[in-house]
């Protein structure tokens, strides 16, 4: 998780480039006390968009890429999943998911904060953003060394799920039926230049339709890397 301090810090750094509506600003620093959840369900799903009451507008989101790859100049870890590991495996040309797990993982752990006071915890694998990362920049922002000069990545397709998801969040909870449901939210770390504000949530549906089956994919591949022991998750408040 990022502290305000660390938002801050990065927001100014972002805004050395970027225009930062001032709204926004105060928004990611915790400075407003308006801030309302509204929640729209699209492909199995829950985004919880957040809403300026006072203003009434919504916080929406747009990538600006290529002229922007913030989310791999300052990544802060790359979990894998089993099918990232298979995956990577074969792209990175390895022999088998021992070698790749031995030289190119460390383990990372980490808590997300979902709504209300619901705190996810969890550990897996995660891909090395640079060949000699050590333990302890776990969670620090560096570069990707799979980033290339142009600002494209050169795994692609086969990327860690991961990061197709940015800037969202994403948890699981069990309904009144013990069903799983995905949520999604925001990631607010002050490095993304994407967001901007509207009236209406028109302009973001179809990122929602995007994203809704990547962010689906990704917590039911966490699940199955979980039953596997390839990582460890737990649900607390």
């Amino acid at each position: 998780m990022h502290s305000s301090i660390s938002v801050k810090d990065s927001l100014d750094e972002l805004a050395k480039k970027w225009p930062i509506d001032e709204k926004l600003y105060d928004l990611q620093v915790a400075k407003r006390s308006d801030v309302v959840d509204t929640q729209v369900k699209v492909g199995g799903v829950v985004f919880h968009v957040p809403a300026l009451e006072n203003d009434g507008l919504y916080v929406l989101w747009k990538c600006l890429w290529p002229d922007c790859h913030n989310c791999c100049e300052r990544q802060g870890r790359l979990p894998l999943t089993k099918d990232d590991i298979a995956l990577l495996t074969r792209k990175l040309g390895y022999e088998s998911k021992a070698e790749f797990v031995r030289n190119e993982t460390g383990i990372s752990s980490w808590q997300e904060q979902g709504v209300g006071n619901l705190i996810t915890t969890l550990s897996m694998l995660s891909l090395k953003r640079k060949k000699d990362e050590r333990e302890e920049e776990d969670g620090t922002p560096l570069r990707c060394r799979f980033l290339d000069n142009g600002g494209s990545c050169t795994i692609h397709p086969d990327k860690p799920g991961v990061c197709w998801l940015y800037p969202f969040a994403s948890w699981l909870e069990s309904d009144r039926h013990s069903k799983p449901v995905v949520h999604a939210t925001f990631q607010f770390t002050g490095d993304c230049p994407g967001f901007y504000l509207d009236k209406s949530l028109d302009s973001m549906m179809p990122v929602l339709q995007e994203y809704a089956p990547k962010i689906y994919g990704y917590n039911m591949a966490v699940q199955r890397t979980t039953r596997e022991n390839y990582g460890f998750i737990s649900f607390g408040k």
